[in-house]
């Protein structure tokens, strides 16, 4: 870092931080710099898609946090990744290409929130976008951000996907055109068999701009104020603490933990919280921290007989080696497949106005993510509520910024998720019972047939409900006294200070989370840069309007 003084500071380079990186370093006249705590993204495992298995719950990718323990959940306590590593959560997802639901964002903005309805994104998810099937009505082609089909087929999918449409779950080829509900596979992002993270996609091929500078292995300690506005941020790299001051905006990109969490330490959220901690109150902002939601999977396992298994092949020596050399040559086969081939939306009921359970479902089964494969061949229909109405939170634990925060997801605590997690329970019976699968003979291996009744099917929610790695909302958009940023993503109260990541969603969206930030931030810097034009006209009609009075 030659100079200490940037036009934009962006914290974290996970899918907002690396496009925004990319959209506002396009000027050569503006300075940008981009800091992520994690390290580079040449890790090999983040690379092959398989390899999430090993990237989630390690630290050299993952920030291995844990929630408190939740007593929806029976009281335990969960994994909850999250991505530490250029790329952030795109190197370690899914890849699911997913935007959600038309109603998602009609409901934005009819919170107050102008711009962020349905016609109004989806633009902006085409901007991005390079459909494998090139541009059209729904999609977009040339952009960065590559979507692609799957590059393998199981047996036993294929049955799941006739057993749901004699459930009544139609098949439908796109879950992208606002209306997702159907049964279909799901599109991907990776370029030929490959991961495709944000960072190859919008980091890479600018980081030979000389206004762009990337530091790797910088964690931000807290962002600094003057005269109530952001003025640079207070890091630390390499063991030492630096200063580094910001010219126009400091734009906080850290997630849904990481973006509250940097506020509080900075002296911006809860004043109870802040007082608790010793931490002098530089703005209250009571939701700081608050309306925490996120997808809860039921993951219902069945063993099944008469097709190929993933936990089969895998567990042979010969098995394992076809698989490498498929991948190898053709990069195809079990190690370019996503977590979740085969998708399903579904309403729970007759009286949801759109669906509001997702499936994801997978040739494979294994207690929970790092640990082996089962022993015995099954598939796993995972199953979360897209809508929940438990709200949960993120606080510091402390004023030290290497002390994990204390999250509290509250999974299971509206009475209406409980509902929907025994009727999703009952419909996914349903579906495995449809003729389709007969021939297979599938049979529960858990929850297990032994629970039944209403009262049953909730304790079996409570005792396999684990995460699907989707929290949103903590830094919530809205104009009310309890938002934390406004449409344009300002942070309320706080001039020069932005928020651009799924924190600032409302309400969750109706599927995976990862496209519908990348759009957030497509957003973000267009918005950005028109406020930066604005800037500039005005110092500009300024500058000229002394220059008149003077001369007169």
């Amino acid at each position: 870092m030659s100079q200490d003084s940037w036009d934009y500071i962006i914290v974290g380079a996970g899918p907002a931080g690396c496009l925004l990186a990319n959209r506002l370093s396009a000027d050569p006249s503006k300075r940008v710099l981009l800091l992520e705590a994690g390290g580079k993204d040449n890790y090999p495992w983040i690379h092959i898609p398989v390899g999430y298995l090993y990237c989630i719950g390690n630290p050299r990718t993952d920030w291995c946090f844990d929630t408190e323990q939740v007593p929806g959940l029976a009281g335990r306590a969960l994994k909850y990744p999250r991505g530490r590593v250029l790329g952030g959560c795109s190197s370690i997802n899914g890849m699911i290409y997913m935007r959600g639901q038309a109603r998602d964002y009609d409901s934005w903005a009819a919170q107050g929130n102008p711009g962020w309805a349905w016609n109004d994104v989806l633009p902006l998810f085409k901007a991005v976008e390079d459909h494998y099937a090139g541009a059209s009505e729904l999609h977009g082609s040339g952009g960065e951000w590559r979507v692609e089909r799957q590059r393998l087929s199981w047996e036993i999918l294929q049955a799941f996907r006739s057993a749901a449409a004699q459930t009544g779950i139609a098949r439908i080829e796109d879950f992208n055109g606002g209306d997702n509900e159907g049964c279909s596979y799901f599109e991907v992002n990776q370029r030929s068999g490959v991961r495709w993270n944000a960072s190859k996609a919008f980091l890479h091929p600018v980081t030979h701009r000389p206004n762009l500078s990337v530091l790797t292995d910088a964690q931000v300690e807290r962002i600094l104020l003057e005269n109530g506005r952001a003025s640079g941020v207070l890091l630390r790299h390499q063991g030492e603490h630096k200063q580094v001051l910001a010219r126009r905006e400091v734009i906080l990109c850290a997630g849904a933990i990481g973006s509250p969490t940097l506020l509080q330490r900075s002296g911006i959220g809860p004043q109870r919280l802040l007082q608790k901690h010793g931490i002098a109150v530089r703005h209250a902002l009571e939701s700081v921290g608050a309306n925490l939601q996120d997808h809860l999977q039921l993951r219902l396992i069945y063993r099944f007989s008469g097709a190929p298994s993933l936990n089969k092949i895998a567990a042979s020596v010969w098995g394992k080696m076809g698989m490498g050399l498929q991948y190898l040559f053709k990069r195809s086969g079990p190690l370019s497949m996503a977590p979740s081939q085969l998708g399903a939306f579904a309403k729970s009921d007759p009286q949801q106005t759109s669906a509001n359970l997702e499936y994801h479902v997978q040739p494979l089964s294994l207690e929970r993510f790092g640990e082996p494969l089962h022993n015995f061949p099954a598939f796993t229909a995972s199953v979360c509520d897209l809508r929940p109405l438990s709200r949960g939170s993120v606080q510091i634990r402390s004023a030290d910024m290497d002390d994990k925060p204390i999250i509290q997801p509250n999974y299971l605590s509206h009475p209406q998720d409980l509902q929907v997690a025994a009727d999703a329970i009952r419909l996914t019976r349903r579906i495995v019972s449809a003729p389709a699968l007969c021939p297979y003979r599938p049979l529960e291996y858990k929850p297990g047939l032994e629970y039944q009744s209403e009262d049953d099917l909730r304790q079996a929610a409570a005792e396999i409900g684990t995460t699907i790695f989707h929290p949103v909302g903590t830094c919530r958009m809205g104009e009310d006294s309890t938002a934390v940023v406004d449409s344009r993503l300002r942070v309320h109260g706080i001039p020069g200070l932005r928020v651009v990541d799924a924190s600032i969603m409302p309400t969750i969206t109706s599927g995976n989370t990862c496209s519908p930030v990348l759009m957030i931030a497509e957003k973000a810097a267009r918005m950005i840069l028109a406020d930066s034009e604005r800037l500039n006209l005005s110092s500009t009609l300024n500058s000229t309007q002394f220059a008149s009075t003077a001369w007169s």
